[in-house]
């Protein structure tokens, strides 16, 4: 499963979701702003507050970084 951590208002999730959509890739998408639990386990996850974070298959993603989304990518099991 992969999972994203967003706000409405961040730009760089933004791009993480259109990437996503692009790829053609399917993600749920958590609000943090919205959701605390949510908020609480990206916190416990990336060990920090910032957006975007995904969670890519237990691979932890920290910003927009398309190589390091990729390479996480590669990992996912295809159906």
């Amino acid at each position: 499963m992969i999972k994203i951590y967003t706000t409405a208002t961040c730009p760089y999730c933004k791009k993480l979701k259109t990437y996503l959509q692009m790829k053609g890739i399917q993600y749920e998408n958590i609000d943090v702003m919205e959701d605390i639990a949510g908020r609480e386990e990206m916190m416990k996850l990336s060990g920090q507050q910032g957006v975007p974070v995904a969670n890519i298959y237990g691979e932890i993603v920290i910003g927009f970084d398309k190589h390091a989304i990729d390479k996480a990518l590669e990992k996912v099991p295809q159906i």
